[in-house]
């Protein structure tokens, strides 16, 4: 296997290349601590009135606070959940629901993340009419196709900021405008799981009404996220329970978790270093996989930097992805919550099949190098020769 040593708090350690990062990221030093002070000094019930439970609630509203000013927010518009998952399914469901005697239109993409398909999927079952728009080439939506969709009867739009597979940016600027010029009650409710704290969203200035954003994705743990819902906003719960996070999202706090993603957030704020490092690694890795015979990059150069798809021509995707990961190379074949079926986001951009059934999607984080792009093109040369020998064989 290839590994590298890394440093981590004065200890040595063996580092696999890790480059699937927009599936999940280690969790960084702060968080890290956070959580265990957390645990282990601040661990009362957030809502308990003795100075246990206040002590943790003041440290959970500090959390808030952070992620609040970070998506230029009020600390009351933000909701803690679980992660981007059940913070789509509570914006989607809570809005139809909600809304279901003014309309039963709900505009989406045919990329969303498989969290607003299944969902959109469900809503139709119950009689609404979702709309799908299909991309470009490049992944990206038509604003004209969003203006066009968008009728007097749509109670809801829901467009991803980033796409989680090849990392086309879509153009959410306009979803406002063309509610506002249907004269529709809709909500706008944007997916930024794979934006937040990579490329800035104020969702106010923006028009979003509800945001998803998860933990996991930013270096705090999983199983913690949270939605912002416009102040004036009305949905409907999916949950009952106690007092918690505004009977919205009841149920005990995960304290620590939420902590830790607060710490992450903090750790992250205003480092433009760090995208312009990962916009470097993104060049590195686009000019030595256009070098390569036998790859093609399906992310176009506007791609969010810290997401490139491209195909290994020939050989499919779980092949090549199991033979990196016995030399220590981490990457994906799409959407980890897909457990690697066919991606529907590269079936739907029209490629010819063996394009879309070799795709792999590299993602980066701060914690990559130059490096490591090396050596993972240097195994997928060896992959085309090794693989596609076997193939012919």
């Amino acid at each position: 296997m290839t590994f590298k040593i890394f440093k981590f708090k004065g200890c040595v350690f063996l580092k696999e290349i890790y480059l699937d990062n927009s599936a999940t990221t280690r969790v960084c030093a702060s968080a890290v601590e956070k959580a265990v002070k957390i645990m282990t000094e601040i661990y009362g019930n957030p809502s308990s009135l003795h100075s246990k439970g206040l002590e943790a609630e003041h440290e959970m509203q500090k959390a808030r606070k952070i992620i609040a000013s970070e998506l230029g927010a009020e600390d009351g518009e933000i909701y803690f959940t679980s992660g981007g998952t059940e913070g789509n399914n509570l914006a989607i469901f809570g809005t139809a629901h909600a809304l279901k005697r003014r309309g039963n239109r709900i505009v989406t993409t045919a990329i969303e993340h498989s969290s607003v398909m299944e969902t959109m999927h469900q809503l139709e079952k119950e009689g609404f009419e979702v709309i799908y728009l299909k991309p470009d080439r490049s992944g990206k939506i038509r604003p004209e196709d969003i203006k066009s969709s968008v009728t007097s009867d749509t109670v809801l739009v829901s467009i991803m900021a980033v796409n989680n597979e090849i990392g086309s940016i879509q153009p959410i600027e306009y979803v406002r405008r063309a509610i506002s010029a249907s004269a529709s009650p809709a909500l706008f409710h944007v997916d930024a799981v794979q934006a937040f704290m990579k490329m800035p969203i104020i969702p106010r200035r923006l028009g979003i009404d509800l945001m998803t954003v998860s933990g996991h994705k930013i270096h705090a743990p999983k199983g913690i996220g949270a939605i912002y819902v416009r102040k004036g906003v009305r949905i409907l719960p999916m949950q009952f329970g106690g007092l918690q996070e505004g009977k919205l999202r009841p149920g005990t706090e995960p304290c620590p978790s939420i902590c830790a993603m607060g710490a992450a957030v903090e750790e992250l704020h205003g480092k433009q270093s760090r995208k312009e490092y990962v916009s470097e690694l993104n060049r590195y890795c686009r000019k030595k996989l256009a070098q390569t015979d036998g790859i093609v990059i399906n992310s176009d150069e506007e791609c969010l930097p810290y997401i490139i798809n491209f195909s290994v021509v020939g050989i499919r995707s779980e092949t090549v992805l199991h033979f990196l990961a016995e030399k220590g190379i981490y990457v994906s074949s799409g959407s980890a919550c897909a457990k690697g079926r066919k991606s529907h986001v590269i079936s739907v951009l029209g490629l010819p099949e063996d394009i879309a059934d070799s795709a792999i999607r590299v993602s980066f984080s701060e914690e990559n190098t130059l490096e490591d792009i090396d050596i993972l093109v240097k195994s997928l040369e060896e992959a085309l020769l090794t693989l596609a020998r076997r193939k012919r064989m």
